[in-house]
């Protein structure tokens, strides 16, 4: 079912829960027609960003608004953020942004009434030129103050969320209301505009910046990676198969252990899947994973381990690098820092598009900087597996040499800042225009 473009007076947060915001969430208004509480903005001069994300913790959202947060400080902006907070508050000191506590994280209804009314007002005190949201909760009162406030919202969005339903439909479409929807790949892109018939001209994809010289093969040293293969308890000749991020469903882990079962079936010998990423091993998940292990025998061939604090090493240390995902994820960042790592990749048909592991057929094998299979098919993954692995180091070499010289062309920091910067250029002058 296709929901109206506008978004209504009443809509929901989740099952069972609605909101009443304001008439700001109306039809939208024409920008000469709302009273504005920003300076007339240039390209000249310093611009207010209030940048509202649920938690900067871990994630993509996260970790791109404090990203965001240090390219417009960078750029002599003012930016604040907004958000519930986390580990990364340090972070967002250390780049030179404003930190304010606000539970933008919540769905309770009258919780996100009083944000848009905080929101209005700091976007009034602080003269803000522009609104932008990270994530769907800090979304909604974000976009609703800045209805009020009459300045540019803009929306950043990584990964293509579940639509059991309409109810579901409606909640994400908040992400799809920014005078500029900014994401991180066509694939991205394209489920934004089949979801919710969003122009084009309104989308910017703009990839994930990776700092090449952290994430730099040549500069690592056997000892650091001796050190993460011993946490691991990986062995001298175990060749590693990292899946990096967070333990979630959406991200396959389950499919990777299944692949697994498939290489001991083959009789493939020294391999090792290591899962490093966050997981408090109390959650639903976890738990069946768990099982599953234990179900198909590959206790022996499975570790879980922390998210590493040499993730360089961690890199480094493995001979593939793995995203399962079964629901979009646009492209992790992981996958990004493992083709910096000139690691050769094998990903998911929703875990990266075709425009940043390329594979065959698509391209040549001569071009190829990784493997793609289909989500969930675990016999493909394992299959892609065997083909990496059996491949003389020359031609794994080369592969991964392919992927560094991809992110390197496509995602280095002045290369991502100035993409972003150009958005916030063409939306503040163009709100310049209509005042």
């Amino acid at each position: 079912m296709q929901m109206s473009r506008t978004v209504c007076d009443r809509g929901t947060l989740g099952v069972g829960v609605t909101f009443a915001l304001d008439a700001a969430l109306r039809a939208p208004v024409p920008l000469h027609e709302t009273a504005r509480v920003g300076r007339s903005p240039s390209a000249t001069r310093p611009l207010t960003v209030l940048i509202t994300v649920p938690t900067i913790e871990v994630g993509a959202a996260d970790e791109g608004a404090v990203d965001l947060a240090a390219i417009l400080a960078d750029a002599g902006h003012h930016p604040i953020v907004v958000s519930t907070g986390g580990r990364l508050e340090s972070r967002v000191a250390d780049v030179g942004a404003e930190f304010i506590r606000l539970d933008v994280a919540s769905r309770n209804p009258s919780r996100i009434a009083r944000n848009v009314a905080r929101l209005f007002a700091l976007a009034r005190e602080r003269g803000a030129d522009v609104v932008h949201a990270h994530g769907r909760t800090a979304a909604w009162s974000a976009f609703a103050a800045a209805r009020m406030a009459g300045v540019p919202f803009l929306t950043s969005w990584y990964k293509g969320f579940r639509e059991q339903n309409a109810l579901k439909h409606l909640y994400n479409g908040v992400m799809a209301r920014g005078e500029q929807v900014i994401t991180p790949s066509d694939q991205i892109a394209e489920l934004i505009v089949a979801r919710h018939r969003t122009p084009w001209e309104r989308i910017s994809v703009i990839p994930s910046a990776i700092d090449i010289g952290h994430f730099d093969p040549t500069a690592l040293t056997i000892e650091r990676i001796s050190a993460i293969r011993a946490a691991w308890g990986a062995k001298v000749d175990t060749k590693v198969i990292l899946v990096p991020g967070r333990v979630l469903r959406r991200k396959g882990h389950h499919v990777a252990v299944q692949a697994a079962r498939q290489l001991k079936e083959f009789g493939l010998k020294n391999f090792l899947f290591v899962f490093a990423g966050e997981d408090d091993g109390g959650s639903r998940y976890s738990g069946e994973l768990w099982d599953l292990v234990l179900e198909t025998d590959t206790a022996d061939v499975v570790r879980m381990a922390r998210s590493p604090a040499d993730k360089p090493a961690a890199y480094g240390a493995a001979a593939a690098v793995v995203s399962a995902a079964i629901q979009p994820e646009g492209v992790q960042r992981t996958i990004l820092e493992a083709l910096a790592m000139a690691r050769p990749v094998v990903v998911s048909d929703l875990a990266a598009g075709p425009d940043i592991v390329q594979a065959p057929p698509t391209v040549p094998e001569a071009r190829m900087t990784g493997w793609r299979f289909a989500a969930g098919d675990d016999e493909g993954l394992a299959a892609a597996l065997v083909q990496l692995l059996s491949m003389p180091d020359a031609a794994r070499r080369a592969i991964g040499r392919r992927g560094r010289e991809w992110v390197a062309g496509h995602c280095a920091p002045a290369t991502v800042a100035s993409q972003m910067l150009a958005v916030y250029a063409m939306v503040t002058e163009k709100a310049a225009q209509h005042r």
